[in-house]
This record gives C-alpha cells, structure tokens and sequence, in this order.
C-alpha cells in the first residue's frame, strides 16, 4: 500500500540516524539505565516502523512476563514513535500501547478502577454508534455480510409462504439488511411470503427504530410483516423468548455475535491464564546485529508485508501462537448449549458471519501477535481508502478497532468479550450441535464480487473455500461467513 509511506524518499541506513540504531538500550538491563533516545523523532517511515514492531513485541513480552519496569521503559520509546493521526504503523503502535499500558495497570486494581471506572450500563455512547456507522460506510465488510446472509436466506426460503427470521443481534445489526430483505422477498416470482422478524438486541431504543423503520418498509411494498423484539444479551438469550411457532420455515443470522458466548465459557480460565507468569519465546531479545540487518532491508510496503518481513528475518511466531491454531477445541459448556438450542428450532438456514483470527489464546503473547497482524490490515484498509486527517477513520480507530484491542489485550475473564476464533473451530461446534455445511451459492459470490467493485478498491477480495466465503485484505482472509443448515444426527 503506497499510502503508507508518506514521508521521505526511499530511505538510507548510511545517511540517516538508523545507522546508530544498535545504540537504542532495549536489552532489558539497558532499558533501565537509559532514557529514550531524542533521534528516534527522525526516522524514516519504513525504519520507524520496524523499529516499533521491535519495541511493541519486546513489550508484550515484558508485560507477559511480569517484567513491569522493562515494559515501562519500552513504553517510554514507542511514545516517542507512536501517534494517533500518524502513518499506519503509528497510528497501531499508539493503541496497543494504551493496551498494553492498561494491562499494566491492572497489576494495581485500585489504581486501574481510579483511572478507569466502570462504565455505566445503557446505550453505546454517541461516539462508539457513529464508528459502527462509519465502518459500515467506508469498509465493506459488513455490507458483504447482509448481501451474502440474505442471498442464503433467499435460496433456503424459495417457495415457502411463513418464513421466520431471527437476527442474533448484536452491534453490528442494522435495519439497512432487512430492509434490502424486504425487497428481494417481493420481487420472488411466487410474490412474498408472510415475514416474521425477531432482532435480538440489549438496547430497546434500538429495537423500536428498527420496528419503526421495517414496519413502514413492509407496509410501502405490501408484505404482511411481524416485528418481534426482544430485549436480551446473547449470553443470557433464552431460545424460548424467540417464539418460533410450528409451521414456520426458520433461518437464523448470526453476524459478529457468536464469539462474545466464549467469555462465560472461559471465564475462570482466563483469569489463571492472567495471572500464570511464564515468559514466552518472544521475550529473548534478538542481537543487535540481526536487527541492525533487518533494518538495512530498506523496505517499503504495507503494514502486513513489514509484519510478514519481520517474521521472515529471525522473528518467528512464538509457539503459543502455533498451538493456538491447532484444531483442538477448548470446552464450551455454553456455547455448545447455545447451538444446540437453536438447532432444536430446525432451521433451514443459520448463516455465522466472524471475525477470521484467533483472539482467544490463553496467553497474551499469542493474542498480541494474531491481534497485531489481524489488525495491521484493517489499519492498512483505512490507510488506502480514507485520507488521513478524516474525522470518521480516527473514529473507527479509536472507538471501534481501539476499543477491541484494549479488549483483547487488557482484559480477561468474562471481561474479555472480543474472543474471535477462526472459522475452523466455529465449523467444529456447529457440527458438533448437529448442524451440517450448506454451500453458499455461486450468485452470492456474484453479489458480493458487484458490490466490491462499486467501493473502487483493488485491495478488498471475496475468496470462496469449501462453500465458505473469505472476505480478504490483498490475502489476508479477515472475516468468514458460512452457512448452516439443521441435520439428523
């Protein structure tokens, strides 16, 4: 991505301060000793970035390990690198600091509920809405999401007069996909069937502008529509509040929701995972002569080739990082329940749109990576499309992205929500409920491929395995969408 680099020309390890970059004290003893050193300032945007993937893992590591002076002081350089309306590595380095700062924190709990006192449950404030919104305008992600859900919805639904869909609900719900729904159900050559709506939802305002809205949509086209609101959390959604009446043909749309029922599953585990102090492979430093050599590379690239090149030059994925994407699937008490009772409805269709990485490692060092690399090409996404003082892309940084990297990263136990998983381990448990693969079709692959070319971005993909979709940055798979369907065991 040529945005990223914004600044000078090609770089120059011999004319510029990098060249006394094996001076930087990050050898831990160092670190102690030195304050940080002011030519950080100068450096060019390829060298800074390297520099602050260097400074940011040798963090984690600390923070991991318990090392809180080591990590203070690896703080106090990426602060000298770091910035909000910066380039793309600054503008990640400033919130996974804050992350890790908060993490940090923690080690004190008194201090940390001073500083950061719980928030008061209700509504979203103003701020956090606007940059669903804004994510939803700028990034396709989730518009591909309602095209493909309702495309599924469609195919399953083909020729059936009561048609029941539950939405799970969830921050990403929006009237916008149902509306659209509504006027595929009526251009059906059989006409439209009747519709029942259920949206699962915790905030009721949002429910009754939903209904609003739906109920004059239905009304304009002429679809004998219901409305069925339910106020409810989906870790605390009993199947039985859905009212899912015999003879309805049921689907199901669950979007960016299912990962948040792994919080109760995890709850007591996370917090001995927190609180276990073993160092991981990345808190061995790498000689100052590797690094010199990984910064003579001169390189130049997006965000997610600088990771990739990094890794590629002495600094591989720690082995928790491995393991964590290993196949074997953890416990899931209630997640297991969950699916199993919205089997028992008989759905024609579930569609599960998530998030593809893995978030929900037991350590922080793996979390760090797989959060770091997953996130590096959603910053990269903005990077390419949104200028870089734009009002709406530091909202979606800080209030969206900010807000599920301070998650992932600082919090565990039920506090930690943002548990993404692939879909690998999500294919597991649905077919563990008695869910069986439905392939998403062709023509859906066509409408999410038309709907790309109208945002003008060569960067955004649709890639399709095993009647799966991808949604991809360049290669990087980001979010996955499947479809389901009710089996017989």
């Amino acid at each position: 991505m040529g945005g990223m680099v914004q600044d000078e020309g090609s770089s120059s390890v011999t004319s510029s301060p990098m060249q006394c970059f094996p001076l930087i004290p990050l050898s831990p003893a160092a670190q102690l000793m030195s304050p940080p050193v002011p030519w950080l300032r100068e450096l060019k945007s390829d060298e800074r970035g390297l520099c602050l993937i260097h400074l940011l893992h040798n963090c984690a590591s600390h923070v991991a390990a318990g090392q809180l002076e080591h990590a203070n002081a690896c703080l106090e350089h990426i602060s000298l690198l770091a910035a909000p309306d910066g380039d793309t590595m600054q503008r990640i380095a400033s919130h996974f600091t804050e992350a890790l700062a908060r993490r940090v924190l923690r080690s004190w709990p008194g201090l940390y509920r001073a500083l950061h006192p719980p928030a008061a449950p209700g509504r979203p404030p103003p701020d956090a809405l606007l940059a669903r919104r804004h994510f939803f305008d700028l990034c396709p992600f989730v518009r591909l999401a309602f095209v493909v859900s309702n495309q599924a919805i469609l195919e399953a639904m083909e020729g059936e007069r009561v048609v029941h869909v539950v939405d799970l609900g969830g921050p990403a719900s929006d009237a916008a996909q149902w509306a659209a729904l509504l006027q595929a159900l009526r251009a059906r050559p059989e006409g439209p069937p009747h519709l029942r709506l259920t949206v699962v939802h915790d905030h009721k305002e949002f429910l009754d502008l939903t209904a609003v809205r739906l109920t004059e949509e239905a009304e304009r086209l002429d679809i004998p529509f219901q409305f069925h609101p339910v106020v409810a959390r989906l870790d605390n959604l009993d199947v039985e509040m859905l009212r899912v009446k015999t003879g309805e043909a049921v689907a199901i749309s669950s979007v960016l929701q299912l990962h948040t029922l792994l919080a109760a599953d995890d709850a007591a585990a996370a917090v001995a995972g927190h609180r276990r102090k073993t160092p991981s492979p990345l808190a061995k430093n790498p000689s100052m002569a590797q690094l010199h050599r990984i910064v003579q590379m001169n390189y130049q690239g997006t965000l997610g080739e600088l990771l990739e090149k990094d890794h590629a030059n002495g600094r591989s994925p720690s082995q928790d990082s491995a393991s964590s994407s290993s196949l074997a699937l953890a416990p899931s008490p209630k997640t297991e329940c969950f699916l199993a009772s919205l089997w028992g409805l008989s759905p024609k269709v579930m569609v599960v749109t998530e998030q593809e990485s893995n978030h929900n490692a037991p350590t922080l060092t793996a979390r760090f990576m797989e959060a770091l690399n997953f996130y590096a090409a959603l910053f990269d996404c903005l990077e390419s499309t949104v200028p870089r003082m734009s009002v709406e892309r530091a909202r979606i940084e800080k209030m969206l992205f900010g807000e599920e990297i301070k998650n992932i990263i600082a919090c565990e136990g039920g506090e930690r929500r943002e548990r993404h998983e692939k879909l690998e381990k999500w294919v597991q448990r649905q077919e563990l409920a008695g869910f069986r693969r439905l392939p998403l079709s062709y023509l859906a692959m066509l409408q999410a491929r038309r709907l790309l070319q109208s945002y003008g971005c060569e960067g955004y993909k649709v890639r399709e395995e095993d009647g799966c979709f991808f949604f991809c940055w360049h290669d990087r798979p980001l979010f996955s969408v499947s479809a389901w369907r009710f089996g017989r065991f």
